[in-house]
């Protein structure tokens, strides 16, 4: 079996047992918000955190042993996509973990969990991850998201180039402070940040007997680790010295993990790339996704938990395909999703990772406030009343400012 064909079934695998662990335990990371808009529960965020905590120190053990190479991920040619490149253009990761946000609030759920309803055979998840892999593809393929976007965002960029750092990964910012860096600065600095996270997680008593919580964000981190040790360890170290890049399987090559807003957008490369050969336009983003939809399909069949579902109204369609559009566009913008930066993006320590998280959250918890009182006052308040209102349920404006009583 060729190098491509290894990683490929490697990813697969992985995502496979994810996907599985994703549907038995409910991982949801819109869930995760919800449910602390909602009720004020943080079980389901602390399995997020979990996750991140899980993946950080994971990889920060896996990078400081040498068994991968995350300098990798500092580069466009190598990194997929480029989570710690020097040019650090905030309002990308702003912008578009906010649109993100947004959307899987609309949407139902993330790209990882379209792909998990998926597999238990709801088919509204189908529909969003379609439109969500159109507009991820008008980002991608054509000149859509430069001139939108970046056009007017790079120049914004702090290019920490130019103060003699390579990257963007907060061990290296911390050289700044410290001097010289040491060869064990990497694995401190993940392990401190693991650390905090870590308890903050398990300080909830409650959390530290959660069976599937608990379960959910180990697995999702390990599992994240395990793709950057397959892609950028010693096996994808080898394909990216041996592959011929005009070879059209290999376009997306380079050390990477799982996010699942850009394999909708190559799902549309590949149907227009000759689908009747199987290996031709295939990526490890698309074989990731493919595993995760078949470990939800699998667990679903075994539990006898398999529903289909459509939409209930024609309202709820709208909805759904507004949410999957925002979602390609604000996953492709910041470079990821609630796993692609969010988990693997924070896994490199990344600072962008850590920024478009935060507007993923805000995004998403703004999303469910303006809602809650569109639906509670109707017609008796405007979008900026139900704004402020929002904005001070969150603690973003001060309570004297709200006009509308809190729900």
């Amino acid at each position: 079996m060729d190098l491509v064909s290894q990683i490929m079934l490697w990813g697969f695998i992985i995502a496979l047992v994810m996907g599985a662990v994703a549907s038995k335990t409910h991982f949801c990371t819109m869930g995760a918000v919800s449910d602390w808009v909602n009720i004020g529960d943080l079980s389901r965020m602390r399995s997020w955190v979990l996750a991140i905590a899980t993946a950080i120190i994971a990889v920060a053990i896996l990078d400081s042993a040498a068994s991968v190479n995350m300098d990798l991920t500092t580069s466009g040619a190598t990194g997929k996509p480029p989570y710690a490149i020097p040019s650090f253009v905030w309002p990308r990761y702003i912008l578009g973990g906010l649109l993100f946000g947004i959307g899987m609030t609309l949407g139902s759920g993330c790209g990882n969990k379209t792909l998990v309803r998926i597999g238990g055979g709801n088919f509204k998840s189908v529909i969003v991850f379609l439109m969500m892999g159109a507009t991820a593809y008008l980002m991608i393929y054509t000149d859509f998201s430069y001139l939108v976007f970046l056009s007017w965002m790079t120049p914004l960029a702090i290019n920490f180039a130019e103060y003699g750092l390579d990257s963007q990964r907060l061990s290296t910012l911390l050289t700044v402070v410290v001097g010289e860096p040491g060869a064990s600065l990497h694995l401190i600095t993940g392990i401190v940040l693991a650390a905090i996270m870590f308890s903050w997680v398990l300080s909830h008593r409650p959390m530290r007997s959660d069976y599937n919580n608990l379960l959910a964000g180990v697995v999702v981190g390990l599992a994240v680790a395990a793709a950057w040790w397959v892609t950028a360890g010693p096996l994808g170290q080898s394909m990216l010295d041996e592959i011929d890049f005009m070879d059209q399987r290999l376009y997306d090559a380079g050390a990477q993990s799982f996010t699942f807003v850009k394999p909708s957008a190559h799902f549309y490369y590949f149907l227009q790339d000759q689908p009747l050969l199987l290996w031709n336009g295939l990526t490890f983003a698309l074989i990731a996704a493919a595993g995760v939809v078949a470990g939800s399909f699998l667990y679903s069949l075994v539990s006898r938990n398999l529903r289909f579902e459509w939409f209930s109204s024609r309202s709820d369609f709208v909805r759904h395909i507004a949410g999957g559009a925002l979602m390609g566009v604000g996953g492709v913008l910041s470079l990821g999703c609630t796993f692609g930066q969010a988990i693997t993006g924070a896994s490199t320590l990344a600072i962008g990772a850590f920024l478009t998280f935060a507007a993923i959250v805000l995004g998403a918890a703004l999303t469910m406030k303006l809602e809650y009182y569109r639906v509670v006052y109707e017609d008796e308040a405007s979008f900026l009343k139900t704004l402020a209102a929002s904005l001070a349920d969150l603690r973003l404006l001060p309570n004297k400012w709200r006009c509308l009583d809190k729900i």
